[in-house]
């Protein structure tokens, strides 16, 4: 064992000791990267100079996390998954009285107000509960803020209309200088908390989870339970979406759902 990898170790446990965030069990190859970067900005020359930080300085770790956990998020991202949304889980999401769903992994919030979006042109929001869920406390700020950067709205109008948007994307958001504040509507039908899937327990019975592009980050122990959180979170016939780079192929979950629109990563429990 090289001694780096010695050092990683060390610094993970000790993250978790410190600050009870485990990231023991995320991709080896994407932690190292991800610290690599975060040597550089903190100009620590070794992993073990950034550990003695991170323990005498809490502050550290604050925005040590900014490098660890996922923060790329947009609007409507992967249009087809939410065209899956809007012509397969729709139909069967309008025949309950009241909605929950749960946006795990919600990083700064865009995925959520698309989702909000979505219900809201379909007649759902004001019967449903988003909960939207992150580890890292800067994102849920961002997030509850509801407030980004107006020169990606172009983009993000444009992923709307492609996932089959109804109106414009401009009709949800206003515009102050530089920055786009989402509608008040839709952050009133959206709780922000903090939840991780590597520690923490079922976080509510749902209708729909929405997990994308958050498992490719974890080992393949960490996937199972995590995936086991998300089915025990859904109540039967619910509904679950994935990245599109995942899979539940290969999961002891395999059998307890079926595929809804396999290109999009939609899958419905059994």
């Amino acid at each position: 064992m090289q001694p780096a990898d010695v050092e990683l170790g060390l610094l993970l446990d000790a993250i978790y000791r410190a600050y009870h965030y485990d990231f023991r069990a995320y991709a080896e190859a994407s932690l190292r990267r991800r610290i690599q970067t975060a040597l550089g900005h903190f100009q620590c020359p070794t992993i073990s100079r950034l550990q003695e930080r991170i323990l005498r300085e809490p502050a550290v770790f604050g925005e040590l996390l900014r490098f660890l956990t996922v923060q790329v998020s947009d609007m409507f991202r992967d249009s087809i998954y939410f065209r899956a949304l809007r012509d397969i889980a729709v139909p069967y999401l309008t025949t309950y009285a009241s909605l929950k769903v749960w946006v795990a992994g919600c990083a700064t919030g865009e995925e959520a107000y698309s989702l909000a979006i979505l219900l809201h042109e379909a007649g759902l929001l004001e019967r449903t509960q988003i909960y939207a869920t992150d580890i890292n406390p800067e994102s849920l700020r961002t997030a509850r803020a509801g407030i980004y950067d107006a020169s990606r709205c172009a983009r993000f109008g444009e992923s709307y209309l492609a996932a089959g948007g109804r109106a414009s994307l401009a009709d949800y958001y206003t515009v102050a200088y530089d920055a786009a504040v989402m509608d008040r509507r839709l952050k009133q039908a959206i709780v922000f908390s903090d939840h991780s899937l590597a520690t923490d327990s079922v976080f509510s019975e749902v209708q729909l989870v929405s997990c994308r592009n958050v498992l490719i980050y974890f080992q393949k122990e960490l996937q199972d339970r995590a995936l086991g959180l998300l089915a025990d979170s859904l109540s039967r016939r619910g509904f679950l979406g994935l990245g599109t780079k995942e899979s539940l192929r290969f999961s002891p979950l395999a059998a307890t759902f079926t595929e809804c629109a396999p290109d999009a990563r939609l899958y419905r429990k059994l």
